[in-house]
């Protein structure tokens, strides 16, 4: 269920390598830091396989960027059509990024599967997430702590920690998700710094 078109998949592998490239990391060292293989790096970077949630936020976190930097054209605040990418519970389509001074905020249309839970790594410090249930229930939230969050309902949590996301019932789980970002001072997230 990972399935992306060739150029989708080459468009996140070629941003992968340019923030990387700009962040004066070697391929060996960023695969090391996100905990994944140097072929899968090498083979996201090249087009090759299709990129993972759980596999891009883990390469995003070492970078200090948000998903939505590699999903997209940094120039567009509005991908089209929409961005998608899937991992074991869930499957996030990216809606829009906006940029508020030092704060990036990604809207994203989230379906979360049952009978799977999907971890998240802990994102850049002070990224907080809010999710607004719609229909099913959720098991969101730090994976120390996670909270369980009814149809109608909404909760916020600080997801620079790993955090988790299933559903609580037999039934998919239809949400949205925003997540804001504090932008670094060596470039700010989505706007890599020079090579070190």
């Amino acid at each position: 269920m990972n399935q992306h078109t060739e150029p989708y998949a080459a468009e996140i592998g070629r941003r992968i390598r340019q923030l990387r490239t700009r962040r004066g990391l070697s391929l060996s060292e960023l695969a090391l830091r996100a905990g994944v293989g140097k072929a899968t790096l090498s083979g996201l970077e090249a087009g090759t396989r299709n990129p993972t949630v759980e596999t891009l936020y883990a390469i995003t976190a070492q970078l200090a960027v948000p998903l939505a930097a590699v999903l997209v054209d940094p120039a567009a605040r509005r991908p089209e059509p929409p961005a998608a990418v899937h991992g074991t519970a869930v499957t996030a389509t990216l809606l829009e990024t906006f940029t508020d001074g030092p704060v990036i905020t990604e809207l994203y249309r989230l379906r979360i599967r049952p009978g799977r839970v999907q971890t998240s790594p802990a994102h850049p410090l002070g990224a907080t997430e809010y999710l607004t249930v719609f229909s099913g229930t959720a098991r969101v939230g730090p994976a120390t702590a996670p909270l369980v969050v009814p149809p109608g309902g909404h909760v916020s949590w600080v997801s620079d920690v790993p955090h988790i996301y299933a559903t609580e019932t037999a039934e998919d789980v239809h949400a949205s998700l925003v997540i804001r970002h504090h932008t670094l001072p060596e470039g700010g997230a989505g706007q890599p710094g020079p090579a070190r």
